[in-house]
């Protein structure tokens, strides 16, 4: 399966942003998928998840009530709407597929991984 994230940007602090994530190939519609970010010289951290019904959602804690994770399982898509945004959001930020049908925060228990999309907040 390949993943393509999309809709990253330069925005003001306190903008919004919305990532989509589009699936081709095999479909995950029974796979947990996550977003991950990546800020230079910083390890890989998990932001949002969202299990493969889409009724279970979680979230890390330095994004909780300002970022929000949705799929459509029809066209096999994940968005990652953002909000209140802040300069340290700055990173580039991956779509992945989860091995089972939830979305751990371990990235070591996705497989399948989007190219990335920069997001940028400028103070």
């Amino acid at each position: 399966v390949q993943l393509q994230a999309s809709g990253g940007g330069l925005v003001q602090a306190g903008g919004s942003l919305t990532l989509t994530c589009s699936a081709s190939g095999r479909t995950l519609s029974n796979n947990g998928m996550g977003w991950f970010r990546q800020a230079p010289g910083k390890e890989r951290e998990f932001v949002a998840g969202i299990n493969w019904s889409g009724a279970s959602t979680t979230y890390s804690d330095s994004v909780k009530g300002r970022f929000t994770i949705s799929r459509d399982r029809a066209k096999t898509t994940v968005s990652l709407q953002m909000s209140s945004l802040k300069p340290e959001d700055t990173a580039v930020y991956y779509c992945a597929g989860s091995r089972t049908a939830y979305a751990p925060h371990n990235y070591s228990q996705y497989v399948s991984w989007g190219q990335g999309t920069q997001v940028t907040v400028s103070s």
